[in-house]
């Protein structure tokens, strides 16, 4: 029997109960944040300390050319600046990480239910470029994590104009700047991703970024400067390099695209 066809009431009805179970996984995963909040913290918290892992490999492989190199240690001290501030931050820390634990769910239940409305070869190029892109954006979020927020941190955190300056880092400072950060590097590695779908309406082409090259620098800059929290020069080319590098992995991936 054919299967019959859903009214405009009844694809509400379906979108509804696609919203419920998100917003019930999200609570869940922000719940079981919430409470863990010792592990939670000791990951949020941990690039700001010396024995982070990615000073530890950068260590290894400075002693690996040589053997008598050390990381010099450093340790900066958090504060509290409000009364409520502390809690305000676990809350929002649970809540960005319930949402990023129930993410893959999330993506899921959103493309079941556009996917009836689509064309098998439609549904064939949709999994590739949800999949693609979900995959950019945890990469782009591992990188500010693992790499762009705690060099950034490290700079800025004992950069001193005086040795009579203290810096007092407060705790919502920290957790804006890292939040911040990961959300937009995981936009920003959207680029080879958007370049796929506009090489496939061919839209774009190798040789024409190719020769624009020059041009997207600049505008690589531009970006990296408003999407840096900070105003140093330092972390705006740390968040340059990698996009960059997204552009010049666009070019290859546009060169192998067919139209």
């Amino acid at each position: 029997m054919a299967e019959q066809e859903l009214t405009f009431w009844d694809h509400l009805d379906v979108l509804r109960g696609s919203l419920i179970k998100i917003l019930g996984v999200t609570i869940l995963f922000m719940v079981i944040a919430f409470i863990m909040k010792d592990f939670l913290f000791s990951i949020v918290l941990a690039p700001k300390e010396s024995d982070f892992i990615t000073y530890q490999w950068l260590e290894k492989a400075a002693q690996f050319i040589n053997p008598d190199a050390h990381m010099e240690y450093f340790q900066v001290q958090l504060i509290n600046t409000g009364l409520a501030n502390q809690f305000m931050v676990h809350m929002k820390t649970a809540f960005f990480m319930g949402v990023l634990c129930a993410s893959p769910y999330i993506i899921y239940l959103l493309f079941n239910f556009v996917a009836p409305a689509l064309y098998e070869n439609e549904k064939h190029y949709a999994v590739q470029l949800v999949g693609g892109g979900y995959i950019m954006f945890v990469l782009g979020v591992l990188l500010s994590y693992f790499l762009i927020f705690p060099f950034t941190f490290r700079f800025l955190g004992t950069y001193q104009v005086s040795d009579e300056v203290t810096n007092m880092i407060s705790l919502d400072s920290y957790t804006d700047t890292l939040w911040t950060l990961s959300f937009l590097m995981g936009v920003v590695f959207e680029i080879p991703v958007i370049c796929w779908l506009l090489a496939k309406f061919g839209l774009i082409k190798a040789s024409m970024m190719q020769n624009y090259r020059r041009h997207a620098i600049v505008v690589i800059l531009v970006v990296a400067a408003i999407i840096t929290p900070t105003t140093d020069v330092f972390t705006l080319m740390l968040v340059a390099m990698p996009i960059w590098f997204l552009y010049e992995f666009s070019i290859f991936i546009v060169k192998h695209t067919r139209k």
